[in-house]
């Protein structure tokens, strides 16, 4: 548990920083946290939830380390969550697009992995009662089909560029600072084709991890791509920004968009391509293991 902890402690420091250092309105006042009753009421269900599955399957089970290890992969995935949204990173976010940047980074490449690494799925189950746990499952099943449609690699690896490139278009990324509504459905957008995105190449089938790392590169060239632009435009692509004038560090909002398109383009490029170096390695080392043991 010690290492995912370690994780979301840091990034809810890196979230804290970066919320003071590109937050700061013109009078001064620093951005505070932000109770949205659609965010907050989400965030402590989904914990409660958890929480309750979690403590009812330990009762049951004789294999507590590996519970203990998902539930400490999920307590840090849901502490970033909590450091992107809640925190006065949110509230930076909407005067600083470098902040808002930060805040989709943690979504995406901090919170969405430690979610998958969890597998909160099923321990949560354990939180209803055995029938309601039966139908359920029995759900699940159901949709077992369009779920492997949606966590193939491929597919899960395009609907993450999508929404990256789509809500990015200046129209959409405007509309999304002028409506709170829709800049909830941003946000569950970049959210959960993560988690399709993660799910897809963290816990896809062993003989796919080729095609699991190939997503990965690909995935880091795409955004970067987009990282790039905005890092080397020199006007601003967005009215919601342009309008707010200057930031805390005097930055004009061109300077802003530059800072937030390295900010994806460098730390995005390296989150992917070390996990997909990652699963190369590891599959190596499996690879490694099944020939020695014919020796």
């Amino acid at each position: 548990m010690k290492a995912p902890v370690r994780m979301a402690v840091a990034a809810w420091a890196a979230a804290s920083f970066a919320a003071r250092a590109h937050g700061v309105h013109d009078d001064g006042a620093a951005p505070g946290w932000t109770f949205d009753g659609w965010v907050v009421g989400p965030l402590l269900v989904g914990l409660a939830w958890y929480a309750v599955g979690y403590l009812r399957l330990r009762q049951r089970s004789t294999v507590a380390a590996a519970h203990h290890a998902s539930a400490g992969w999920f307590i840090a995935g849901w502490l970033v969550l909590a450091a992107a949204l809640v925190t006065p990173l949110h509230e930076a976010g909407e005067r600083s697009f470098a902040a808002h940047m930060v805040e989709h980074e943690l979504l995406m490449l901090v919170a969405a992995p430690l979610l998958v690494l969890s597998r909160p799925i099923g321990i949560a189950l354990w939180a209803f009662p055995q029938g309601a746990r039966r139908a359920l499952a029995a759900f699940g099943r159901g949709i077992g089909t369009p779920w492997r449609a949606l966590t193939a690699p491929a597919t899960a690896t395009l609907l993450q560029a999508a929404a990256l490139w789509l809500w990015h278009a200046p129209r959409l990324f405007d509309l999304a600072l002028a409506n709170p509504g829709w800049h909830i459905v941003q946000h569950l957008s970049f959210l959960l084709s993560a988690l399709l995105f993660w799910w897809a190449v963290l816990r896809g089938h062993e003989q796919r991890v080729g095609v699991a790392v190939g997503c990965l590169f690909f995935t880091a060239t795409v955004s970067g791509a987009l990282g790039a632009l905005m890092a080397f435009s020199s006007s601003p692509w967005y009215a919601g920004y342009a309008s707010s004038g200057l930031d805390a560090f005097g930055l004009t909002p061109a300077e802003d968009q530059q800072l937030a398109g390295l900010l994806m383009w460098i730390p995005g490029g390296l989150v992917h391509a070390f996990a997909g170096l990652a699963l190369f390695a590891r599959r190596l080392g499996r690879e490694g293991g099944r020939l020695d043991a014919f020796d």
